[in-house]
């Protein structure tokens, strides 16, 4: 606003007898302070706002201020946001009548002006006095999570109500459309935005942001549980990346005591593997016997528990020992590795490490946090120099040196380890780590701002000038392909990495010996691939100088080496499969999107509405979809499949030929479906945008 006009309002305020009045006189007759944005009337409010404060006899109090509080309220009810807080201010509408404010907001409510309701309600600070689920469901209908999270910003009363409230809507059997049906005739309804998923990551948001106990909220905390033991399955089973001893270790820590999530638990063992195993783990969960699944309880008669486990886990260990020598070996003896849990241990660390010229591997391991909220805690810092690794046991440590005082040291050797340019740095992915190491220690929440000499080989990795191998089928199991580092050790030493260990409790002390080579082999491989890239860059697709990779940014999501479709893969002699041959030498003739259906894998909802986006017939899988359901859907229907990964090979087995690609599950949903659109031939067209979004 200009001086001049503001000026020029100040002039008018002091000419008018009653300022107060002469503000209402102005609103009442205008209607330009209406509308979005801000208009004159807006200054006019925010100005003599300051200027009552530079002249604090104008005031107004005792009847003559109710009066004009009771023509506020009338201009409140179609006043924009940017308006409240002067009016409020102008006519201290906090010392109102508490009863009579509230009864403002009520009519509010009841004309539908819910958003409205809320805003003033919160400038009043009305909401102790009044019902946190009836003023905030129609706001969660209209999808306007952020005007509820402000609601109950500053009521931590409040927030623990409606995060119980939330989380009774998410319980098993509830259908949260009889929430919706409460408010037919809403305005700005968004159906498709209310649903658990979204109730489910606003908990999650909410439980965080406000530092509240999750056990507030059961159901989500047991549904996320459960997505964990499905995944711990998929691993252990279907996978087959992890060992006995690991997936074990995490199922008892999911599990718990939890009677809900032991007979979910009996469910999947009854379906991945077999009943006597479901039977020792009933025994190990102390399950009463009238609640276990059929058959269960028979067999837990019958087993000789300790034989039967003792025959299992060796004839686990021969097959994981058997597997061991398709992988990446560390080349240095075991006793150059050091597990340092004091000072005094980490001297010899310090001396070798801080040497001007060294290049240091650096990792780092912490708990897996399977979507559980916050920051995850590092609990071992690994350091590779020379022939030697260095294991930080960093909870321990941290420990140790705030009881005795001498916090600061290790947090000293850290900053200085990272902020020296004359030693380099090693990792993968460091944003990441350097964001936990910062989480687990305040002392270093600017090292990442601090740091110098530091390599990313994730950086490095995107312009190495190799394609990922075709996934490997062995004994019958179809082995996961490759990602990230290790699919990086596998293109430059020949070998990828074991990752059994990945998903370890890393907390869990003592360490178990895998998890100590793992740990180490993860930092020392940093310098061999280094090593060798800096030997013949020019092989691998580099520039010479490998200094000249910064970290990579957190904003960037690491991504894995392009897997190329099977429809693409190149065979070991460098021909190309005889599928895509023919597909090259006879392209299909172009069809427009209108003609082309397609079912999206629930992995791939983001590639569906981009594709829907485009004018393609999509339809998408929900999360709790088997992925089989995709193959129904196609060939009741005549669709394509899209999917990505394990499922690929299932799915392409039960449709025809060419209707079922996979998609490069790391990329972003545009480039996914370029991918799609270029493959089959597809040609969008300015008309085809949005042809199918209301």
């Amino acid at each position: 606003v200009s001086q001049q006009l503001k000026e020029e309002i100040r002039r008018g305020f002091a000419a008018l007898e009653d300022p107060l009045a002469g503000l209402l006189d102005m609103l009442e007759t205008s209607s330009d302070w209406k509308g979005k944005g801000h208009s004159l009337g807006y200054y006019i409010s925010s100005e003599l706002q300051l200027w009552i404060k530079e002249h604090p006899a104008v005031q107004q109090s005792g009847m003559k201020l109710k009066k004009l509080q009771a023509r506020v309220f009338r201009i409140l009810a179609e006043c924009p946001a940017n308006l409240l807080d002067p009016l409020i201010s102008i006519y201290q509408l906090h010392t109102a009548d508490r009863n009579y404010l509230l009864g403002h907001v009520s009519h509010l409510y009841h004309k539908g002006d819910y958003k409205e309701a809320a805003i003033l309600s919160i400038k009043l600070k009305l909401q102790p006095d009044q019902d946190v689920e009836k003023m905030c469901t129609p706001l969660l209908l209209q999808d306007k999570a952020n005007l509820v999270e402000a609601y109950v910003g500053e009521h931590p009363e409040l927030q623990c109500k409606l995060l119980q409230i939330l989380d009774s809507w998410c319980a098993p059997g509830f259908n949260i459309k009889d929430i919706s049906r409460q408010y037919q005739g809403l305005s700005k309804y968004k159906p498709d935005k209310f649903n658990h998923k979204m109730l489910s990551k606003l908990i999650f948001r909410l439980l965080e942001q406000f530092n509240l106990d999750p056990a507030l909220c059961p159901n989500v905390i047991n549904q996320r549980h459960l997505r964990t033991l499905n995944y711990l399955f998929y691993k252990r089973f279907v996978e087959k990346s992890m060992t006995q001893e690991n997936w074990t270790d995490h199922v008892q820590n999911t599990v718990g005591e939890n009677r809900w999530l032991q007979e979910h638990l009996l469910q999947l063992l009854i379906n991945y593997s077999d009943i006597s195993t479901a039977a020792r783990w009933a025994q190990r969960c102390n399950m009463p016997k009238e609640i276990l699944p059929y058959g269960v309880a028979d067999e837990l008669q019958k087993l000789e528990i300790q034989e039967r486990v003792e025959e299992t886990e060796k004839a686990e260990n021969y097959e994981e020992v058997k597997k061991k020598k398709d992988y990446y070996q560390l080349p240095i003896p075991r006793a150059n590795i050091h597990f340092l849990q004091t000072l005094e241990e980490m001297l010899p660390c310090w001396e070798k490490v801080l040497k001007p010229g060294q290049v240091v591997g650096i990792d780092m391991e912490w708990r897996p946090s399977f979507g559980v909220v916050g920051k995850p805690r590092v609990s071992l810092l690994q350091i590779a120099v020379g022939e030697e690794v260095f294991l930080l046991d960093l909870p321990q440590l941290l420990e140790k040196t705030e009881r005795e005082d001498e916090k600061e040291k290790l947090s000293q050797f850290i900053q200085r380890l990272y902020s020296d340019p004359g030693i380099t740095k090693l990792g993968y992915g460091m944003s990441g780590d350097l964001n936990s190491l910062a989480a687990t220690c305040s002392a270093l929440k600017d090292v990442d701002k601090q740091a110098q000499g530091v390599v990313d080989l994730l950086t490095v990795d995107k312009q190495v000038d190799v394609l990922a191998p075709e996934p490997s089928c062995e004994d019958g199991a179809f082995r996961q392909p490759e990602r990230g580092l290790s699919l990086l050790v596998q293109h430059v030493l020949g070998k990828p990495l074991d990752k059994t260990e990945q998903l370890s409790n890393w907390e869990k002390r003592p360490l178990r010996e895998e998890q100590i080579l793992y740990a180490a082999s993860d930092a020392y491989c940093l310098l061999e691939v280094y090593g060798k890239l800096c030997k013949d860059p020019a092989s691998f697709g580099l520039r010479s100088d490998l200094t000249a990779n910064p970290v990579e940014k957190p904003s960037i999501k690491p991504r894995a080496k392009k897997q190329l479709n099977k429809q693409e893969v190149l065979s070991s002699s460098g021909q190309q499969c005889k599928s895509f041959v023919k597909e090259a030498s006879c392209p299909a003739d172009p069809i427009s999107p209108k003609e082309f259906s397609v079912v999206c894998d629930n992995m791939l909802q983001g590639l569906g509405r981009y594709l829907r986006c485009l004018g393609v017939d999509v339809r998408i899988l929900e999360n709790e979809d088997d992925h089989r359901k995709a193959a129904e859907v196609s060939q009741c229907e005549g669709r394509v499949i899209l999917t990505s990964g394990l499922p690929y090979q299932t799915l392409q087995s039960q449709v025809g030929e060419g209707r079922c690609f996979s998609v490069n599950c790391s990329e972003k949903a545009k480039e996914q479906a370029l991918q799609v659109l270029k493959h089959f031939n597809v040609q969008v067209t300015l008309a085809d945008i949005f042809s199918r979004c209301q």
